[in-house]
């Protein structure tokens, strides 16, 4: 599943996100620093030094903001969530075709994430920069995401895609991954797809005996489903 959540950040947070990275010097390090050896040879900008203080201040800021977003939580049904990391594409940068690795190592914590969903959060204005675009391949194509600044797209980390080449400007995002409690991107989905029906029911008169059998259905499913 390919999802949009809009507003994760507000227009204020994004801007103090913004003046932070503008101004983090030497925290800006080359990309490579944290490429594997399948996206060493296709990856080419520059991301904020895992273990530096500001990766650290934006990151919690964001996890905060991430607990409180509903849609967030009922889409991904977070278990563990990476620490959130911060790049940026100039004129001619880009990242090829790549797969997420499967395993992540939180470096200073030794905490190990299996990687289900893949999280971008755009932080550059669409009309900041030209190319940029994240590209997303499934079974039914190639889809292009440029959001604006603030949202965020979740989709499968088992997902071909890249990052087109900039050609003005400069993009600038965050990007982290999430161990979910349900392994399976299909049974994820129809958990979604209900809780967001059992959500639009409670906003009506529809039948409270069969609401609440659907929110034991929907539990019952996450039970057998999830792991913890």
């Amino acid at each position: 599943m390919q999802l949009r959540i809009p507003n994760v950040l507000s227009d204020d947070q994004v801007r103090w996100v913004r003046t932070k990275l503008d101004n983090a010097g030497d925290a800006w390090v080359d990309g490579l620093a944290t490429a594997g050896y399948q996206g060493a040879p296709v990856k080419q900008n520059q991301q904020i030094d895992e273990r530096s203080p500001v990766a650290r201040e934006l990151g919690d800021m964001i996890l905060a903001a991430l607990e409180r977003n509903p849609l967030f939580i009922s889409a991904a049904l977070p278990n563990k969530v990476y620490a959130p990391m911060f790049n940026r594409y100039g004129e001619g940068m880009h990242f090829g075709n790549h797969v997420d690795g499967a395993i992540r190592l939180q470096p200073g914590s030794g905490m190990r994430i299996r990687t289900d969903i893949s999280a971008t959060l755009f932080l550059a204005s669409p009309d900041e920069y030209d190319g940029g675009e994240l590209v997303i391949e499934d079974q039914y194509g190639a889809h292009q995401v440029k959001l604006a600044a603030g949202d965020m797209v979740l989709y499968p980390a088992t997902s071909l895609h890249r990052v087109n080449p900039i050609t003005r400007g400069v993009r600038v995002g965050c990007f982290f991954w999430v161990q979910s409690l349900v392994r399976d991107d299909t049974q994820r989905t129809l958990l979604f797809d209900m809780d967001n029906a059992i959500q639009r029911l409670n906003t009506t008169d529809a039948d409270e005996t069969a609401r609440r059998t659907l929110v034991g259905c929907y539990h019952n499913l996450l039970r057998v489903w999830s792991e913890t």
